[in-house]
């Protein structure tokens, strides 16, 4: 079913319902997550019901993916640096832009734990479907003084004995597809690439828009992907590209909307199976002040 011109206006006059401005706004003394608890002792606590490094499923992960490194120890490496700078969790606003997948919300609900509930931006495959229009109603929640730290990537699971875009599911004896909506959009265009099939319209169905939309953003990456040594491994990477690209612009385009400070971290969720820690490789982790510029980049401080 292809939206009217009735329908789009419809949507159009509901977006225009979430445009925020700043003038006149009531300061608040909002808590996003009330306690005493300091962010690195909130992870502490987290990490407390987490596995024990597996030392073969790190080596395989590393191996595969080289700078990736733990949630376990990312998130406590961000909590660490973020305090430095002011961001807790009474005043910060997490936000993400991760996939639907339920293995994307490993990361989320461990720093749900931390910083309180998220703003979600994502949809699948990660991109961020919420657009400006999203971004603008998240920074009008940002308690006044305080700090958003925005989380955002695809992901890629990696089963036990070392097969990229597979993992392990609870529950479930199949090891399965992960990322499904990448992996259905990398055949998509392969298709493509390969002849055979033909570009669609399918981004316009709005019973599957996202999935359209995913087929789309990746059209550019088909040589990339078709040279890659191993398509499943190039493809996340390929994914955060065309994503990165996608945040940033929604950053500036809202960044008179940002109020202390904002945190952007960003990269590849790796899931691997339950039993394991899932890991993350950070390509991205910047500091814009309140005016809505990139001032520091604290990637070396998290990777060293």
């Amino acid at each position: 079913m292809k939206l009217s011109l009735a329908s789009l206006a419809l949507l159009a006059a509901s977006a225009s319902a979430f445009t925020t401005s700043p003038a006149g706004r009531v300061s608040t003394s909002l808590n996003i997550l009330a306690g005493t608890q300091s962010a690195q002792e909130r992870v502490a606590s987290v990490m407390e019901g987490r596995p024990e490094e597996n030392e073969a499923i790190d080596k395989l992960v590393k191996a595969n993916f080289p700078g990736a490194i733990s949630n376990k120890e990312m998130e406590s490496k961000v909590a660490s640096i973020l305090e430095a700078k002011g961001f807790t969790p009474a005043n910060t606003l997490l936000c993400t832009s991760l996939c639907c997948d339920e293995l994307a919300r490993n990361l989320e609900d461990d720093l749900n734990k931390v910083y309180g509930h998220n703003f979600n931006l994502g949809g699948l495959s990660g991109f961020p479907f919420a657009g400006n229009t999203g971004f603008g109603a998240m920074s009008a929640h940002v308690p006044d003084d305080g700090f958003c730290l925005l989380v955002h990537g695809p992901h890629v699971g990696i089963s036990k004995d070392g097969v990229i875009g597979k993992v392990e599911r609870s529950g479930i004896a199949l090891v399965d597809n992960c990322c499904g909506s990448a992996i259905a959009a990398s055949n998509y265009l392969k298709g493509i690439t390969d002849g055979g099939a033909k570009i669609t319209t399918k981004l316009q169905t709005f019973s599957d828009f996202q999935q359209g939309a995913v087929q789309e953003l990746i059209l550019p990456f088909g040589k990339r992907l078709n040279d890659a040594d191993n398509r499943m491994k190039e493809l996340p990477y390929a994914l955060y590209d065309s994503q990165d690209i996608l945040v940033r612009d929604i950053i500036n385009g809202g960044k008179g909307g940002i109020k202390q400070g904002l945190a952007l971290l960003s990269g590849i969720q790796i899931n691997t199976a339950p039993d394991t820690l899932d890991y993350f490789h950070p390509l991205r982790f910047d500091y814009y002040d309140s005016e809505g510029n990139v001032v520091e980049s604290m990637l070396d401080e998290l990777t060293a």
